[in-house]
């Protein structure tokens, strides 16, 4: 595809039309309060230490949260460690500085998220797709590209980079069954797996399955997660967790310089409970979106549009007729009153043309249905 379009969209005039493009929180979660109180502690407990270079004791105090997160879904310390990040694509960046060289393949979901795209390019590797269905990565179509790829000589991917929970940009959520015929793969075919938990937490019906890292008995997976869509964007704050030999390569070559002072302010605030405390509230908030977007767009939507139904997470995918392409019809959808992201975003290569990505978190329920109304006069007039 024309990657210039990855910026395409950031020009169509959103001021009279509703945003159901962004993958933001809902700003009214922001627990600004309580990142206020945990600044105040924390400056006032550690006074210069906090500012100065290595940062004070409550830096230590979001590992030691992180670690027993980590814990709860299954990690094991004893064999893995864990490293703070300057948020999730930080630690991708640390993950691909460390394992990737160009020429190497790198598998993805088609489509997947459209951010990481543009980090796996900067490293020249060849990025192979694999399709997603209802229940996430469709590990058969992997396991026979393997074994093509295998036949023809061609060497094994280095590394696969997966969503399995709430998927980015589907929102679906890869099968416990298919979690573990990946690590069976990954063994055969000798490649690691590089496992985006992102919307782990930010389950709306039931638990996603154990997280791949926590069936991994070969020590080949490293998770990475992020404060950003369950505290905040801006703090900039993520982590990766690793077999200890793998944690170890990348932390030497990872950029460090993380911001020591969020790091202690982010520890009081977990340490004092604040960070659990919030999560119900989210889940209560997004899943009456969620629900809300569902049921407009079951009753609005032409008969031939069909959609994704996310247990959790930020997005629903839509698939339009075919003949009718998102990337045309996103100015005068926003003419009409609505933004998206078109599907072709989120594909390494040409794919997605009906298809595009809705957001339900950031936008009020009024403007969803504002937003879906326009969404379906725009299909109707693209036709």
């Amino acid at each position: 595809m024309d990657h210039s379009a990855y910026g395409s969209w950031r020009n169509i005039a959103t001021d009279d039309a509703v945003s159901l493009s962004f993958g933001f929180p809902d700003p009214d979660l922001f627990p600004e309060d309580k990142l206020h109180t945990s600044l105040k502690t924390v400056l006032a407990d550690e006074g210069d230490d906090a500012l100065q270079y290595g940062g004070g004791d409550y830096q230590e105090s979001l590992t030691s949260f992180l670690k027993e997160q980590e814990r709860e879904r299954g990690i094991d310390f004893e064999t893995h460690e864990l490293l703070v990040t300057n948020g999730a694509t930080d630690a991708i960046d640390t993950v691909c500085r460390a394992f990737l060289e160009p020429g190497d393949t790198l598998i993805v979901e088609k489509p997947t998220f459209m951010g990481v795209l543009g980090v796996f390019r900067n490293f020249g590797v060849n990025i192979v797709g694999v399709p997603v269905d209802d229940d996430g990565m469709d590990v058969e179509a992997l396991a026979d590209l393997l074994e093509t790829r295998q036949t023809a000589g061609q060497e094994s991917p280095k590394l696969l980079y997966t969503i399995p929970d709430f998927h980015n940009p589907t929102g679906t959520t890869l099968s416990r069954e298919r979690r573990e015929r990946l690590l069976e793969l990954a063994t055969e075919y000798e490649f690691g797996i590089l496992e985006d938990g992102a919307y782990s937490d930010l389950w709306l019906d039931e638990q996603a399955p154990p997280p791949i890292a926590t069936l991994d008995t070969s020590e080949r997976v490293i998770r990475v997660g992020s404060f950003a869509k369950t505290v905040a964007p801006g703090i900039r704050m993520g982590w990766l967790t690793a077999p200890s030999k793998i944690r170890t390569a990348a932390r030497s070559v990872a950029s460090g310089g993380t911001n020591t002072l969020i790091e202690g302010v982010l520890g009081k605030y977990c340490e004092a409970g604040y960070f659990d405390d919030l999560l119900p509230e989210i889940r209560e908030t997004y899943r009456a979106k969620r629900d809300h977007m569902l049921a407009e767009l079951d009753r609005q939507m032409p008969a031939d549009v069909t959609w994704t139904d996310p247990t959790g997470g930020f997005f629903i995918w839509v698939e339009l007729p075919e003949g009718i392409d998102s990337q045309s019809m996103l100015e005068p959808a926003a003419e009409t009153g609505v933004t998206y992201l078109p599907g072709p975003l989120f594909y390494p290569d040409d794919g997605g043309s009906n298809s595009l990505r809705l957001s339900f978190t950031y936008v009020k329920q009024d403007e969803i249905t504002a937003g879906i109304k326009a969404l379906a006069e725009s299909i109707e007039t693209a036709r």
